[in-house]
């Protein structure tokens, strides 16, 4: 679908007072985990399909097999990239549950191997000639390979000691709803088709992660920041279904100057609960150096 394009000299366009910031400009963006490297994986399984296509039934089935652990390897590679970039991003965090890069070489190496034995079944002349030596030092090599090229899983968690597990899950949960609403909100307002409020939408996503790694830092303070992380993106995700569908067909420029409205009210409001709840912190952490100087003085320790 055509996408209307403006700029400062162009009809209907904004001054740079109103444009938003450009996106390399945003706090917190960071670039996509899965790069080319992880996308090439999927190349190899693509040629081993259509050229066991013509090689007999069990010559057939060992490549289309091969080609699915290839496959099925490249998925989990992205999937860890992912999973490995979110942990990175956190100061406390948990390790993944389930190690898909680590996964990944693994199946990869399995499909190699399977490859290479195809490969030697069909040259030998009877199938007791077939030697599994070489499939599995080629599978063993691939997965060598792929662990060093792409690295492990994280195996420990991050900044975790002296936190409540049992809060901490209760923060996971309610951090995954938010989330949710906020891709739901990314998914409706591209129905309205302007790049502009786009990015903005995408603006205040930043500020409200930027609460989201707050509350999981500290998951004492999800009591105050439940109804951000719950009514208010609620609504928010409500009104930007029903702006999407306003503006995309009625292009009316007072429901886009409303939408704006709210999203500045938002964006001011969900950053002054972040900056209350990092005061409230530092506040604990001055009370805790108090207490402790007490402490020592009265058992005449000397603090100058």
């Amino acid at each position: 679908m055509a996408k209307r394009y403006g700029g400062k000299f162009s009809p209907e366009g904004q001054s740079d007072t109103d444009a938003p910031a450009p996106r390399g400009q945003y706090d917190g963006a960071r670039v996509n985990p899965v790069g080319a490297r992880a996308n090439v994986m999927f190349v190899p399984a693509i040629p081993l399909v259509f050229l066991s296509l013509n090689d007999g039934a069990i010559g057939m089935t060992l490549g289309l097999v091969a080609a699915g652990l290839l496959t099925a390897a490249a998925f989990l590679l992205r999937e860890g990239l992912k999973a490995e970039d979110a942990y990175n991003a956190r100061r406390t965090a948990r390790r993944p549950a389930v190690p898909r890069k680590i996964f990944s070489s693994v199946l990869t190496g399995l499909g190699v191997g399977l490859a290479a034995y195809r490969n030697d079944y069909l040259d030998a002349e009877a199938a007791s000639q077939v030697s599994l030596l070489a499939p599995v030092l080629f599978g063993g090599v691939a997965t060598a390979l792929h662990s060093v090229a792409f690295g492990l899983d994280p195996m420990k968690n991050k900044g975790m000691e002296g936190v409540d597990t049992y809060q901490q899950d209760r923060v996971a949960r309610v951090v995954e709803d938010a989330e949710a609403h906020l891709n739901q909100m990314s998914d409706a307002i591209k129905r309205a088709g302007d790049r502009r409020i786009e990015a903005r939408v995408e603006r205040f996503q930043t500020t409200a992660r930027d609460l989201f790694r707050t509350v999981e830092e500290d998951p004492r303070d999800l009591a105050g920041a439940r109804k951000y992380l719950t009514v208010y993106l609620q609504g928010a995700r409500d009104a930007t279904i029903k702006f999407a569908d306003v503006y995309a067909r009625t292009r009316d420029p007072q429901a886009l100057s409303d939408y704006s409205a709210l999203l500045d009210d938002l964006e001011q409001n969900f950053s002054a609960r972040t900056r209350k709840m990092l005061l409230d912190d530092r506040s604990d952490l001055t009370v805790e150096i108090d207490v402790l100087r007490e402490r020592l003085q009265r058992e005449g320790v000397r603090l100058d």
